[in-house]
């Protein structure tokens, strides 16, 4: 988007040939702005460079087409000016038409060599900026010219490894309360409603960042009509009816319930739902629909919360549903055993999630502990147990087989304690013991220390620990490990193996 806020702070002056030619740079600059076209073609006329940069990179038909000037733009031309001269954030002036949406212009600059999909360092494309700013004309325009309609925004590196970036003109427009702009990138260009941003957020989480809420019903109402994911996350793992709850806005919040998939009991991060935040700020109707919709009142101290508010109506309707007038904190003298994962497993039991079976585990990058070619290991409680969690789909034959591993090797003290599984919404869940560390880990962490006595104690424990685990394996059981590795062997009180 073209703004100050796309500069870099590390911009420094374009610097000029001589002391002379910036003066009249900056004076030509300024007629620009003034609008004053007399004197920029004097200015011209005696020398003044017509592609002359300020310290940001505006140049004068930068400066004309932010002004809307076209008379000014042909002036400038016809002097020689670059018609694809970048600004320090790298936007040219059809970048630039494309903000202020005049069609003439943005035609100009394409028969002068300009790209329909550049973008400045942001990944702003003019497209893209005709969303942001309701430019109706010139969003048609560009697109019938071969404007893409859902490219991403492109991120520099150091903001990519922030996940930034991935923004549509779809998000834009949402985000802005472009309602004729979405109706026509959505009917009318094909622009695709489940795409999402690096941060995997959705267009549908871009309305609810606008700080104007005029026309969120209809955006709202539109996105979903055309099939937005309704239980799409944005930030600190809100849900847009999450949202909705937190912008008191009862008309949205019934939109949302109306929608056949909506995951009423999400919660956010802090483990928050939609009934715990309408209960928290006192939103009698909202706590009612939200009840009548299936709520689950087990979701925190609400009675508390509702009598805290001097809320009597709110007390009796939480009771009404089953909500317990008492919902004990964790206990305060409770530790994790865990030194490694200690402060993540302590904020996943302070919080609220619903139970799976007798699992509690929350699906997010803080309570990970690694990557696999599925979905993932997690921290977790089964049974009120610290667990490391592994996540399968449902029907994954890999998870089937290694459940039934386990399972039949429950007495063998050097492969991993297996707990328990559980099934939910498509995933199977597999319970293990919680270990520090890994072999490759503690590899790492030891490599060219002096080998002692008591560290050959250790790798002879480890090897075999191994042998036995691979001999249960393969002659008892009759499975075939196809990864020894050092990522694989667990560290515990003692080693392990998987």
């Amino acid at each position: 988007m073209e703004t100050e806020s796309h500069n870099s702070l590390q911009e420094r002056p374009t610097p000029s040939s001589n002391g002379r030619t910036s003066v009249d740079g900056d004076k030509l600059i300024k007629a620009v702005r003034d609008e004053n076209i007399n004197l920029v073609q004097q200015l011209l006329e005696g020398g003044a460079d017509v592609n002359f940069q300020d310290e940001w990179g505006w140049s004068p038909l930068h400066n004309a087409v932010q002004s809307d000037r076209e008379d000014m733009v042909d002036l400038l031309l016809c002097y020689g000016a670059d018609p694809c001269l970048k600004k320090k954030n790298e936007a040219t002036p059809f970048i630039i038409a494309g903000i202020v949406g005049n069609v003439n212009l943005l035609r100009l600059f394409l028969s002068r060599g300009a790209d329909v999909n550049e973008c400045d360092a942001n990944g702003f494309t003019a497209f893209m900026e005709a969303a942001v700013n309701g430019r109706v004309e010139a969003l048609k325009f560009l697109y019938e010219n071969g404007a893409k309609v859902n490219l991403s925004r492109r991120a520099k590196q150091d903001q990519k490894r922030l996940r930034k970036g991935g923004t549509t003109a779809l998000m834009d427009a949402a985000e802005n309360g472009h309602v004729d702009i979405l109706k026509i990138l959505l009917d009318e260009m094909g622009a695709d409603v489940k795409a999402c941003d690096n941060m995997g957020r959705n267009a549908l989480i871009y309305a609810f960042r606008s700080s104007d809420d005029r026309n969120l019903e209809g955006i709202t109402r539109l996105l979903l009509d055309h099939g937005a994911d309704v239980n799409v996350r944005g930030e600190e793992g809100k849900t847009p009816l999450i949202l909705a709850v937190e912008k008191k806005h009862l008309g949205l919040v019934q939109m949302l319930l109306e929608q056949e998939n909506i995951e009423i009991d999400d919660t956010d991060r802090e483990g928050k739902t939609a009934l715990l935040l309408a209960v928290q700020y006192s939103l009698k109707d909202t706590a009612q629909l939200l009840c009548e919709k299936g709520a689950s009142t087990d979701c925190g101290d609400l009675v508390m919360k509702a009598r805290r508010n001097y809320d009597p109506f709110l007390v009796k309707l939480l009771l009404s549903y089953g909500a317990r007038e008492v919902c004990p904190p964790p206990a305060e003298d409770w530790k994790p055993q865990s030194s490694r994962w200690g402060k993540a497993l302590e904020h996943l039991c302070r919080i609220y999630r619903p139970m799976i079976g007798n699992l509690k585990i929350f699906i997010d990058e803080e309570y990970k502990i690694a990557d696999t070619s599925e979905g993932g290991i997690y921290l977790g409680f089964y049974e009120g147990q610290e667990v490391a969690v592994k996540r399968f789909y449902e029907g994954s034959t890999r998870g089937q087989q290694e459940v039934s591993c386990l399972q039949s090797s429950r007495a063998n003290s050097d492969l991993v304690t297996f707990y328990g599984s559980e099934s939910h919404k498509g995933c199977l869940y597999v319970c293990l013991a919680l270990c520090e560390r890994t072999l490759e880990e503690h590899l790492t962490t030891h490599r060219g220390e002096a080998v002692e006595n008591e560290e050959d104690e250790f790798a002879r424990n480890v090897l075999l620990s191994v042998f036995k685990a691979v001999e249960e394996l393969h002659l008892r059981c009759g499975y075939t490990h196809q990864d020894l590795h050092p990522r694989n062997i667990f560290i515990g009180e003692s080693p392990v193996f998987l």
